[in-house]
């Protein structure tokens, strides 16, 4: 951990020297950022090895103004005279292009005057022996679980470590450290002629936070075992409960329905809806950034706006949309930090088991698996290819395969009938099962 300060400390110096360079050139202002990363993939297949890879990289990205014209270059060179160089770069392309009267540094005000120690950064073993065991005892471990599961698509295990620092002329300039592990198991499993495929994997910024090896090839076994002998069912209207692990996608669309990016270009379908109702009364969507240890946790966003806590949704009702400062100059707002992202949304629910769901829900589809990208920001309307289980009386009766569901997702969010609380963390958006009261199925 000490030598990663020590050559975070040491980037910082280059970037703060890129700073100084780009001003004795005249540029009004400047920004400069890198991300490094370094560690290990290594992937399994029916007990060989498959790949093995080591693996290092992050550039410098330098963004010059003059005025209202803009240049940028990168380098992954962080020599003096290759920094040097690239902020020359960008000040000889801020020369020639056209003046943008909303390109700038986020305004001064914004910027993290506190970086507070979020427990991002956890280095571990990155030897190719530690990794390699791990993805060969969770893919022997799912093969012997089973007779079911004839084949694999192979265990992979992943650790990197790194950092990300940002400066620019306000006088701002900070980094932070973290960390990134990762299990996965990937399974075929056959029944009479036909055959499918799921997985698992665990996440954490702390290897001991991971599910174990057997855990995963647990969950790997039980998810594609579950997906035999699949059906198709016949096209109807019927309620739609979609699992925690595909849910966040949900929300995902409505991450992109707010962001600024989309509201100028009127590309959104909540245009003109902050402070209406948008979700149910009794939703509330909140942002932590600064929760400790979290994927998606972060200081400042990439323009060293600083993240704070909000509500995005209150009780159903829009509180705030997404804004770099441009999108934010572009409308008239401020920036709210999401330069990059979001930050750890936390999305209420109800208290419900996704069993307790299921029962309430009586009739209608259990979504696992989501397929294709058929969402029209612009318009709201969704349809994607599903796969899942048939749910009757309350109880999964049978898996099923190769249907569609489509609905329109101002519709889909205003009629959210519960969410669970089986809160899967793997993800920016931490939510449970989410039920929708209707959406059509296209079947047979």
């Amino acid at each position: 951990m000490q030598q990663l300060r020590q050559e975070m400390h040491d980037v910082e110096q280059a970037v703060a020297d890129a700073l100084a360079y780009a001003k004795q050139l005249g540029g009004s202002a400047v920004e400069c950022a890198i991300s490094r990363s370094r560690g290990i993939n290594v992937g399994t297949r029916l007990g060989e090895v498959e790949t093995v890879e080591f693996n290092q990289d992050g550039a410098l990205g330098i963004t010059l103004y003059r005025g209202q014209q803009k240049g940028s270059s990168s380098t992954t060179d962080l020599t003096p005279s290759a920094i040097r160089a690239a902020v020359e770069k960008a000040n000889d392309i801020a020369r020639f292009t056209s003046p943008d009267p909303f390109a700038g540094l986020a305004p001064e005000a914004a910027m993290a005057s506190q970086i507070p120690d979020l427990d991002l950064c956890h280095p571990a073993d990155q030897s190719a022996e530690f990794a390699l065991q791990q993805a060969l005892a969770c893919e022997r471990h799912a093969l012997s679980l089973d007779p079911r599961i004839v084949n694999s698509d192979g265990a992979g295990y992943s650790s990197h470590v790194g950092y990300r620092v940002y400066g620019n002329s306000h006088g701002f300039l900070a980094g932070y450290l973290q960390s990134r592990h990762s299990l996965s198991c990937s399974l075929i499993a056959k029944s009479g002629e036909a055959m499918q495929r799921d997985y698992s994997y665990t996440v954490a910024r702390h290897r001991d936070q991971l599910w174990s090896p057997e855990q995963v090839a647990r969950d790997a076994v039980e998810a594609t075992v579950a997906r035999l002998d699949s059906r198709k069912i016949a096209t109807a209207k019927v309620p739609v409960i979609f699992r925690a692990d595909v849910a966040n996608s949900l929300f995902g669309h409505l991450v992109g329905a707010i962001s600024g990016g989309n509201l100028y270009r009127k590309s959104s379908f909540l245009l003109d809806h902050l402070g209406q109702q948008v979700l149910p009364s009794w939703l509330t969507i909140s942002e932590q950034p600064h929760l400790p240890g979290a994927l998606a946790s972060s200081p400042f966003d990439q323009e060293g706006v600083a993240t704070v806590d909000r509500d995005i949704i209150s009780n159903g009702v829009l509180q705030n949309y997404l804004m770099t400062s441009y999108s934010a100059r572009k409308l008239g707002l401020q920036p709210t930090g999401h330069a990059g992202g979001i930050h750890t949304w936390q999305v209420g629910h109800n208290a419900q088991s996704l069993q307790a769901m299921c029962r309430d829900m009586g009739t209608g589809l259990l979504v696992t698996e989501l397929m294709g990208q058929g969402v029209n920001l612009l318009t709201g309307d969704y349809s994607r290819g599903a796969a899942g289980f048939w749910v009757e009386n309350g109880e999964i009766q049978f898996p099923v395969e190769e249907i569609t569901i489509a609905g329109n997702l101002k519709d889909m969010f205003a009629n959210i009938v519960a969410i669970g609380n089986d809160v899967d963390l793997r993800h920016g958006v931490r939510t449970g099962s989410v039920w929708i009261e209707s959406m059509r199925l296209a079947g047979v």
